[in-house]
């Protein structure tokens, strides 16, 4: 029973007879049926009851009520102004019809945490925003119809607590760089690219991301760390830039072109976004100290084991030429002997004539 009316819902069951079978048989009964009063009551069914609209509207209806009601029960607390951002006349003046131009975490006050904020921060910064800003705590102050930043309020908090939305918004945030460190600065290493890391690792869909380290990481962890953003898996999407509102065309071609033409454009953006991660880590690698000390480790091993095996292959071919050089010194004195036996020979065979012509003329005359 709700407080200022009555609302009943009355249910009888009924259950039908049981079959009529020859084969049938009776194993238990039901009890007889007892009519119930069943009553509904809370602040939904009043909103139900008072309106004509659908159920999810009532919802947002009994949402509106509940903020009036806190900011009308709060509306005689300061708020600490030393804790929160300063709100410029342009933040106020903000149109709520232009919502996808405005800056939805400086709406909440969260500009300096931005995507760091934790679903917590967000909620207690959007309390705080209502609580300042609501409608009703407007008119108390003398300001009557003044709801445009209200709304504004409203919708940044719908955006920042849906996880789809907010990534969207999040992917396009142009408070966030996408800045490139220059290739020409020369800078310390860690303080230029360590940010920028960081700052990239929000759109992984992996975590914990790796971080840059230091000079100190052991050279394992900085060459999975390069690994891990050659490969890096991101979610970064660009839906929040359409320009052209789908549910605004004519017929269902002019949709279609539309959706179609959104598509190519996201997928541009993705690929411009792919190949400016690319030249970050290329440029990171390129000039990390660390992996310049490690090439150099590396030039130094194989210039170790080349100067070995050209010391090893130096002293074979020294080696292989003295054996040759023996080898022909052998063979010289060889023949050398050859020769010296051959003259030798030569020598004992004139002597041997000459002496058998000796003998010849003896006995001749």
């Amino acid at each position: 029973m709700c407080g200022s009316c009555e609302h009943t819902v009355s249910d009888i069951i009924t259950l039908s007879p049981a079959p009529e079978a020859a084969q049938t048989k009776v194993h238990g009964g039901f009890s007889a049926p007892i009519k119930r009063n069943v009553s509904t009551a809370g602040v939904y069914l009043q909103h139900y009851i008072r309106s004509d609209n659908t159920f999810v509207d009532h919802l947002h209806s009994h949402a509106d009520e509940a903020a009036t009601a806190a900011a009308a029960a709060v509306k005689d607390i300061d708020l600490d102004e030393g804790e929160d951002e300063e709100e410029s006349e342009d933040l106020l003046d903000l149109d709520p019809k232009e919502w996808k131009d405005q800056d939805h975490y400086a709406v909440v006050g969260l500009s300096k945490l931005r995507y760091r904020a934790t679903l917590d921060d967000i909620i207690k910064a959007h309390r705080k925003k209502v609580l300042r800003h609501h409608p009703d705590k407007k008119a108390a102050q003398g300001h009557l119809n003044d709801d445009r930043f209200f709304k504004c309020i409203q919708k940044a908090f719908e955006i920042l607590t849906d996880v789809t939305k907010r990534r969207q918004w999040d992917s396009v945030d142009p408070s966030v760089s996408d800045a490139v460190p220059s290739a020409k600065d020369k800078g310390n290493f860690f303080a230029t690219y360590g940010p920028v890391f960081e700052r990239e690792s929000r759109f992984s869909n992996v975590q914990p991301v790796p971080q840059l380290g230091d000079e100190s990481t052991p050279r394992e962890i900085v060459e999975s760390f390069y690994e891990f953003w050659y490969a890096f898996d991101s979610w970064r999407s660009f839906e929040y830039l359409d320009k052209e509102d789908v549910d605004g065309g004519n017929n269902r071609d002019n949709k279609r072109w539309i959706e179609g033409k959104n598509k190519k454009e996201r997928a541009n953006r993705k690929k411009e976004d792919i190949q400016r991660l690319r030249t970050i880590v290329d440029q990171a690698i390129k000039i990390d100290p660390r992996m310049i000390m490690f090439k150099e480790e590396d030039k130094n091993k194989r210039n170790a084991k080349r100067n070995a095996r050209e010391e090893e292959e130096r002293k074979a071919a020294e080696a292989k030429k003295l054996a040759a050089e023996e080898a022909k010194k052998l063979a010289e004195s060889q023949a050398e002997k050859e020769e010296e036996l051959k003259k030798l020979r030569q020598q004992n065979h004139k002597q041997l004539k000459k002496e058998q012509r000796a003998i010849k003329k003896y006995f001749s005359s």
